[in-house]
């Protein structure tokens, strides 16, 4: 399944779609598919980086981290969510994003609606999580 990273070359920012093949990787930029290899890098690239263990709290708030406009909201208040789970899709600089849940949990308040324009940083939605009885 691929991942999207965020790039840049020679100086110009562009989202792509990573997916590992064996020893390569499959990007794909603007429509258009490479393949390619990374020197001295073999299974950690495109990987998200955890910090402090498995029992680290995530922040269930979801904001937009660029300027731009809710296409789609895909939850509604009360709704249970799976981490993962594309919950809005945000167009910026003419590209489609989706913006996906950072982890498991009930959406508790909604602050966008379809059609909306909205700045960056701006809490979009809440997430209260999961909470695991496991010690």
């Amino acid at each position: 399944m691929p991942i999207k990273r965020k790039i840049t070359v020679d100086g110009e920012k562009f989202e792509v779609d990573l997916e590992r093949q064996g020893d390569e990787w499959l990007v794909v930029v603007e429509g258009k598919e490479f393949r390619i290899n990374i020197d001295g890098v073999h299974s950690n690239v495109g990987q998200t980086r955890q910090r402090g263990g498995k029992k680290r709290k995530m922040s269930g708030t979801i904001s937009s981290s660029i300027p731009g406009k809710i296409i789609s909201l895909h939850a509604s208040i009360g709704d249970m969510v799976e981490e993962g789970d594309v919950i809005i899709i945000l167009e910026a600089m003419k590209m489609q994003n989706e913006i996906q849940a950072p982890l498991s949990g009930k959406i508790i308040e909604i602050n966008c609606q379809s059609g909306e324009s909205v700045e960056a940083n701006m809490p979009l939605l809440v997430i209260e999580p999961i909470v695991n009885s496991e010690n």
